[in-house]
């Protein structure tokens, strides 16, 4: 099986020396919205001490490949917020905007939301906003740390799927809008 990929891999390389063109991947916007629904299921309970606790729960996220910035990713949810304080316990919920730069690991298959920074949140109350300030640079560091260990989209090694030989092969990712392009030879 190794000797039949290898000549399939020597095979393509060789018809593609002669041509100015690379092969290519794609992963869809939709694949990865797909994938953050199935995959990702963020809470964080952040303690100011004497102050609140607070409970953060993201869902229903979605994301906007290289629309609004170039070579980033754009993503957009809702969170609840539980909130226990001094002055009673309280809820609301928060809608976010995060952007991050995808990134390609080799090792693992899979695109991961690298730089991820919190560039936009909204409370539906606003007597809690004040709160939600005060929690803004917690979130946002644990949303960093949670993105940079959870991958947003792992290529699948079924056999019977282009990804199985996009993981294999792939040199470098490209954004363009609405998708992650995977080059899979040098150009």
């Amino acid at each position: 099986m190794k000797k039949i990929l290898i000549a399939v891999i020597l095979i393509i390389n060789t018809l593609l020396i002669g041509c100015d063109t690379a092969i290519h991947y794609a992963v869809s916007e939709q694949a990865i919205n797909d994938a953050l629904q199935k995959r990702h299921h963020f809470t964080k309970d952040i303690q100011l001490p004497g102050l609140a606790d607070a409970h953060f729960e993201l869902h229903d996220l979605t994301s906007a490949i290289g629309r609004e910035a170039p070579d980033k990713i754009i993503l957009n949810g809702t969170a609840s917020l539980d909130l226990k304080s001094l002055l009673g316990r309280q809820s609301t919920t928060l809608n976010l905007k995060l952007q991050a730069l995808p990134v390609f690991d080799k090792t693992r298959g899979a695109i991961f939301l690298r730089d991820m920074e919190l560039i936009d949140m909204t409370l539906s109350s606003r007597k809690l906003h004040s709160v939600g300030q005060t929690l803004l640079p917690y979130l946002n560091q644990s949303l960093r740390s949670y993105f940079n260990q959870h991958p947003a989209y792992v290529l699948r090694e079924d056999a019977s799927t282009g990804e199985a030989l996009a993981k294999k092969l792939v040199k470098n990712i490209e954004v363009k809008p609405g998708e992650i392009i995977i080059s899979l030879l040098n150009e």
